[in-house]
């Protein structure tokens, strides 16, 4: 897995566009063999939201992006709902075309973004993570994207000047270095899988999960509270 202590250092233009393809690859077909009733389900990262809701809130905000739609207020929750009740009256086969869209083509704009869009190539795949969930799937938030979302997670926590900590992740050789270099005091420490990691950056719930946390509390990891 390429994910180095300072991967963060140095952005990659191409990583948000490769994570959204490769997550493509593996939730479009998922989606597409699962029932209408599947699509109904009440999510638990996204209180009151259904798994349809999810998806449609993921495609609307890819769609913007690659039509360059960013009005005032974009992407807050009043712009979300509104984004999700446009498309009440369309199938789920039609909102998943749409996401299949958005996750092929809106990498290359993320890139040319110079960094101001990376958080949101992060937080769809973090949502796919929520479905996969919902539908029972293994892996929520792992998988074959998971090394790329690291890398991402880094960079994104960085430019962020997140608060400082150091990961010993199971399931990496090296360390993961996130948030901004370290001040006067050691950094913050997390011992523990890369997939509880995430939830924790997330604010996913970690209920059961066996991990350290030292010098931070859960909730002020979370990068999209």
């Amino acid at each position: 897995m390429t994910t180095p202590a300072d991967v963060h250092d140095v952005r990659d233009p191409e990583l948000p566009g490769r994570l959204l393809s490769a997550e493509r690859d593996v939730l479009v077909p998922l989606l597409r063999a699962r029932t209408d009733a599947d699509f109904a389900l009440s999510t638990l990262a996204c209180p009151g939201w259904t798994v349809r809701d999810v998806l449609a809130h993921c495609s609307a905000a890819l769609t913007r992006v690659v039509e360059s739609r960013f009005e005032k207020g974009v992407f807050s929750p009043e712009s979300n709902d509104r984004d999700i009740a446009e498309r009440a009256r369309w199938t789920n086969a039609q909102v998943v075309d749409e996401l299949e869209r958005g996750m092929t083509e809106a990498g290359p704009v993320i890139a040319k973004a110079g960094g101001a869009l990376d958080v949101l190539a992060l937080g769809e795949w973090v949502h796919a993570g929520d479905v996969r969930e919902v539908l029972g799937e293994p892996g929520a938030y792992a998988g074959a994207g998971l090394p790329d979302a690291l890398a991402l997670l880094a960079h994104v926590t960085r430019e962020k000047e997140h608060l400082s900590l150091h990961a010993d992740l199971d399931d990496l050789d090296e360390p993961l270095r996130l948030g901004a270099v370290a001040g006067d005091g050691p950094p913050a420490r997390y011992i523990g899988d890369a997939p509880t990691l995430v939830r924790l950056y997330s604010g996913r719930p970690v209920s059961g999960a066996a991990y350290e946390l030292a010098g931070v509390r859960e909730g002020e990891l979370n990068i999209f509270g």
